[in-house]
């Protein structure tokens, strides 16, 4: 239909739907012509079934009726004019008066326009180009070229790390690329250690003559600090400043780190713990024994082969999505996970990648119900929803 004409109507008395629409057929029946005879017009599809929405209310009944019609401009008009004229419903004398003719396929177009418009802002929100993220892209795809695997463990290092006088003790595979951006072309991977240093660590670090341990600076940091210090040699801890990781720092950050490393004889007297430290410490120790990446594990019931693909997922830059039973359904380039995550019809449970969670995976995960995101590292999130669970490789594997 191409219009639908709205009217009011009063009768002073009670009626019921249907004695109004016979009012209506009965009155304009023959006014001008068979051409207009309403239910010949109904017949042929030239105006649509009456409706009719009435109320009764202190002896009378009022309401609205519904007049739909695909006939032109000028002759709904006429019909609308007709209506105007019924003046009596059975026995009692009635009003109606045409309030509007509603064009639909104006409405219509008001809504496409409109849904335009908001398909066109979430297009260019999801689709912002990340500056940073791009850069980091690119670079990382050069260094990635230099770094080398060490050891029986095939751990990343960078091409100079056997040579080299020194050694830099990094975390994870984000932070020997980081370091090779800005010429620090000696350091290694302990692969975010939980519980056990790499024996080619400990036998690497034992060979050289300067040992630095370039940790984050969050409570993981100071755990692997612990464990480096109990069996390897170091003779330096290097620290990301409070919150920050290695593999985010600049170039002058990473300098400045470096040459305020601290010497592992000083760290140890300053970092003697007071009862009362001793006694704090004590009160974050969970009461269960199980650390919180276990309880991850558990709560998510990642099985074995996941964290297998997490570890043949490394150095791929491909993520791997997978069901509520942990069977993946998509192999895909890290670069296009956003535009898949929002587009397909797939039930998403996880989101395993060999890359950067940001703000916009995060914002899409949200968005498709997704519960679980794994991968190389974690940006920055501003917006964090509460019912994603957010781990890094490190967390999960060695």
């Amino acid at each position: 239909m191409k219009y639908v004409i709205k009217a009011k109507i009063e009768v002073d008395g009670m009626v019921d739907k249907p004695d109004i629409i016979g009012a209506v057929f009965g009155q304009t029946e023959g006014l001008f012509g068979p051409d207009f005879d309403l239910r010949e017009l109904q017949d042929k599809g030239r105006i649509g079934r009456i409706a009719v929405d009435i109320k009764h209310h202190g002896g009378k009944t009022v309401g609205e009726i519904l007049l739909p019609s695909n006939l032109d401009k000028a002759e709904t008009a006429l019909v609308a004019a007709m209506l105007e004229f019924v003046d009596k419903v059975g026995p009692f004398n009635a009003k109606i008066r045409v309030t509007d003719i509603v064009d639909l396929r104006q409405e219509k177009i008001k809504k496409i326009a409109e849904r335009a418009k908001e398909l066109l802002q979430q297009w260019f929100k999801e689709r912002s180009v990340d500056v940073k993220e791009i850069l980091y892209d690119i670079e990382a795809s050069v260094k990635t070229g230099e770094v080398i695997r060490y050891g029986s463990e095939g751990l990343v290092a960078g091409p100079e790390v056997e040579k080299s006088d020194t050694l830099i003790i990094v975390e994870g595979r984000a932070d020997v690329i980081n370091l090779l951006r800005y010429g620090y072309k000696n350091a290694i991977a302990i692969e975010g250690a939980k519980g056990k240093i790499p024996d080619s660590v400990i036998q690497l670090s034992k060979r050289k003559k300067k040992v630095i341990a370039f940790l984050d600076g969050d409570h993981a940091g100071d755990l692997i600090l612990k464990e480096l210090l109990r069996v390897a040699k170091v003779d330096y801890v290097a620290r990301a400043p409070p919150g920050r990781e290695v593999e985010e720092l600049t170039g002058k950050e990473i300098m400045k780190a470096l040459k305020n490393a601290v010497p592992v004889k000083e760290l140890a007297q300053a970092t003697q713990p007071t009862p009362s430290s001793a006694k704090q410490a004590a009160v974050t120790v969970p009461e269960t024994g199980v650390t919180p990446q276990a309880e991850y594990v558990e709560t998510l019931n990642i099985p074995n082969t996941v964290l297998n693909d997490i570890q043949s997922l490394r150095g791929t830059l491909e993520a791997i999505v997978y069901d509520s039973a942990w069977k993946p359904l998509e192999r895909v380039p890290v670069r296009d996970i956003v535009d898949y995550i929002l587009n397909t019809d797939k039930e998403i449970y996880a989101v395993v990648m060999d890359g950067i969670i940001t703000q916009r995976v995060v914002d899409a995960a949200a968005v498709k119900g997704v519960k679980a995101l794994i991968g190389a590292r974690i940006a920055t999130i501003t917006k964090k929803p509460t019912d994603i669970i957010m781990l890094s490789f490190d967390d999960l594997v060695q």
